[in-house]
């Protein structure tokens, strides 16, 4: 006997991993890199070499870029957050039925509180996860806090650590006759 109960459907298979969430190998191995030189102030350390990094993201055409730094390297790090951002903002996967949680999710998501810092490597994905929920579930937070089992105003400041990503959903919410959320 195999143990499994017969009358019990199988668990869904996990979904596949969001682009922001990849490994920053394979990230980088989906990615056009192109190199360049900055615009702009910096005196005589400026525009000497070639440390603008920008990144084509290939499977969806998202782009990044980043060249504030004196570093090529340092600014493909940047570029390479922006870029897990920008697609947090731009790809959408379906939501399934049921618990929707990441592994991630639930690690970061304790007592309906959520803990990430914007800045943190896991922040892009934790908010392409969020926003993924929220516009499965109408824009309504509260509801999409409750499939995501946090409070919708941890919900709310989540979003807000991205500005964009709130003036998106404010923005989706008037064209729907919502009132904005704070």
């Amino acid at each position: 006997m195999s143990g499994a109960d017969p009358l019990r459907p199988p668990p869904p298979p996990p979904r596949p991993a969001h682009p922001a969430g990849l490994s920053d190998e394979e990230l980088l191995g989906q990615c056009e890199i192109g190199k360049g030189r900055s615009s702009g102030p910096g005196g005589q350390h400026r525009n000497k070499v070639e440390t603008k990094v920008t990144l084509t993201h290939l499977p969806t055409g998202v782009m990044a870029q980043a060249g504030e730094r004196r570093s090529a390297e340092e600014n493909k790090k940047v570029a390479v957050f922006r870029l897990r951002l920008a697609l947090a903002m731009g790809i959408r996967r379906p939501v399934p039925i049921g618990d929707v949680r990441s592994e991630l999710w639930r690690s970061r998501c304790r007592g309906g509180r959520i803990a990430v810092n914007p800045e943190h490597r896991d922040y892009p994905v934790l908010l392409a996860e969020a926003l993924e929920v929220i516009e499965a579930c109408g824009l309504d937070a509260k509801k999409a806090a409750l499939r995501l089992e946090c409070s919708a105003s941890q919900l709310i400041k989540l979003v807000k650590d991205h500005p964009p990503a709130m003036e998106r959903w404010n923005r989706q919410r008037a064209e729907r006759g919502l009132h904005a959320l704070h």
